[in-house]
């Protein structure tokens, strides 16, 4: 089965309290998004890599793959106002792709994934993708470890943390369910990708992710970053 990555990457980097949106941020001598995107072609340099970016970013972004060689082939898609727009234009480009190769009635897998997510490991890579063909979706998550309150118009009370789990990407979809799911009109209950196929009444299937597959977003985690990067090394 063809596998399709969707690398979404539409920050304006306004946490991160600089100018400079956060996926383009330098962490050993490369800019995140390019780490993210050499996580997934070491994984499987046959699977088709599609960079959704705002249109005002890609010439920054291949400016960046001149001066520091990037290798890793992908073609970049325009980002939408949204994050549901980018993955909305993201799945249009593929959708045409395949229609052309003549692809379009074929199952494939599409995983997206977020491009400051650049220490997700292949193995969880690789079971997001098992799992998606035999069940058609799978999403990776993680355990909470903090305790957790909920707030209420009484205050605030504990809940019980094993009820909830945290989601990472990639999350990881058979094609026609996918497409299918993003014909839907946007909602704001609509946070990720599982939100908006579970909308149409698909279950949603889970497999264990890495706790180190953080999304870099604010100063914090970019130290956290350079940390496991140091590791890495």
């Amino acid at each position: 089965m063809k596998r399709y990555v969707l690398i979404v990457a539409g920050g304006k980097g306004l946490r991160m309290g600089g100018d400079l949106p956060k996926q383009f941020i330098p962490i050993e001598g490369k800019p995140i998004l390019m780490h993210t995107l050499e996580v997934f072609h070491r994984w499987d340099n046959s699977a088709r890599l599609v960079l959704v970016l705002p249109e005002d970013h890609q010439p920054y972004w291949k400016m960046l793959c001149r001066e520091i060689g990037c290798s890793v082939p992908h073609v970049i898609v325009n980002g939408g106002d949204t994050r549901f727009q980018s993955v909305r234009n993201g799945l249009e480009f593929l959708s045409k792709e395949m229609e052309i190769s003549s692809e379009r009635n074929k199952k494939a897998l599409v995983a997206v994934h977020d491009g400051v997510r650049p220490f997700v490991s292949k193995e969880v890579i690789t079971a997001c993708f098992e799992k998606a063909e035999q069940t058609g979706c799978a999403v990776p998550v993680v355990a909470m470890i903090d305790s957790l309150r909920e707030i209420d118009e009484n205050g605030s009370h504990p809940v019980d943390r094993s009820h909830y789990l945290a989601v990472q990407t990639p999350q990881v979809f058979c094609s026609d369910i996918l497409l299918r799911a993003y014909e839907q009109p946007f909602s704001p209950l609509f946070t990720d990708d599982a939100s908006v196929v579970e909308a149409m009444g698909e279950m949603i299937h889970t497999v264990s992710g890495n706790r180190e597959n953080i999304k870099i977003t604010t100063p914090f985690d970019l130290l956290i970053a350079q940390a496991l990067f140091t590791q890495h090394v």
